[in-house]
């Protein structure tokens, strides 16, 4: 980071806050109180973005024009540098045995499962949400929650491909997908990954005022939507999860990959040898059965020529909603490999695939 671009965003951030300390908030006092303890626990294989992203966020708050909202620091096991996922190296401030109480806990997710099960992990976790004012959770963070009953009688939510597994890790929980964080009070639980930030933005507006989250929001250039927008659990491609498992046999690129919460369409370059027909046929036969997709026979079978081959799937959701999906197989556009097109699309009329 240069030192020109230190300047012009510590200006920024006190111009910003200058600004929002003539709206009206309803939690004024925070401008004399003293700087919240923020704990963030890091572990071996921590995600960057579960605890990087709403560190970030709260390093915007202020507490009135010269004075941080938070006083924000990691907490690990035990001492020493750490690992995260995708390798960056973290030197946490704290152990379990010294850190500071803290006011606000964080719990990020990442490689959970080795760390949910140690006894000081789970002692130290309840130890601090009972004495925390808000414990929040980032992705799969939540199972830490779980695990120590936090959750039980709650709404709770995770990263999109873990809701049902979180479901029972949790069953005395109401796991949701329809929301990129879930406020309980003193235990709040965000989606995955970037959810974190918007889960971080709500704290601070339950702390310290809408007005303050926006402002940190704007300093960080970042949309945020507080009411709706992106959730990331919604998209109707949580319904292909069987043809996901079944194209990995392929040496494949993705082409497109694209959809909302109605319809959905993923194109695939297979590097094969097979007709479109034959690769269809082998792609058919690895849906697993259990997923709940039907085809449809009276779109008659995959053509057994050169050309593209087409067939028709039928499937319906934990609600009851009907829902087609179409798999096409064509030539590749050079003649080399199969373009492998998976659509689905919300009501009963089948996908037009290209």
């Amino acid at each position: 980071m240069t030192n020109t671009f230190r300047r012009h965003n510590r200006a920024a951030v006190l111009a910003l806050s200058i600004a929002a300390s003539a709206v009206p908030m309803a939690a004024a006092e925070h401008t004399t109180a003293r700087p919240r303890n923020l704990a963030i626990f890091v572990f071996e294989g921590v995600q960057i973005i579960d605890y990087t992203g709403p560190w970030e966020v709260f390093g915007h708050a202020m507490a009135g024009e010269h004075q941080r909202a938070f006083e924000i620091y990691t907490v690990a096991p035990k001492a020493g540098p750490i690992t995260t996922a995708m390798g960056m190296s973290v030197n946490p401030k704290y152990t379990f045995a010294n850190a500071p109480k803290a006011d606000v806990l964080v719990l990020p997710g990442g490689d959970v499962d080795p760390h949910m099960d140690d006894p000081k992990v789970q002692a130290w976790i309840r130890e601090s949400a009972k004495n925390a004012e808000i414990v929040l959770s980032v992705c799969n963070g939540a199972f830490f929650l779980g695990r120590a009953g936090l959750l039980d009688g709650l709404e709770a939510t995770t990263f999109a491909g873990l809701i049902d597994e979180l479901q029972k890790a949790a069953p005395k929980a109401r796991v949701v997908r329809d929301r990129r964080f879930v406020d309980n009070g003193r235990i709040i639980t965000s989606a995955g990954l970037s959810s974190g930030i918007d889960g971080a933005l709500h704290v601070i507006e339950r702390l310290f005022g809408k007005g303050d989250a926006q402002v940190a929001a704007t300093s960080l250039e970042y949309d945020w939507r507080p009411e709706g927008g992106y959730v990331r659990a919604m998209l109707a491609d949580r319904h292909l999860r069987g043809a996901y498992d079944a194209i990995r046999q392929f040496d494949r690129r993705v082409v497109s990959h694209e959809g909302d919460r109605d319809r959905w369409e993923t194109r695939w370059l297979l590097k094969t040898d097979l007709s479109p027909a034959e690769a269809l046929a082998r792609f058919e036969k690895s849906i697993p059965a259990a997923n709940g997709w039907a085809r449809d026979s009276s779109a008659g079978a995959p053509a057994a020529t050169p050309g593209p081959a087409r067939s028709v799937w039928r499937y319906r959701d934990e609600k009851g909603q009907a829902w087609v999906a179409t798999a096409t197989a064509a030539p590749a556009p050079d003649g080399k490999g199969v373009l492998m097109t998976v659509g689905i699309v919300r009501g009963a009329t089948a996908v037009s695939s290209k």
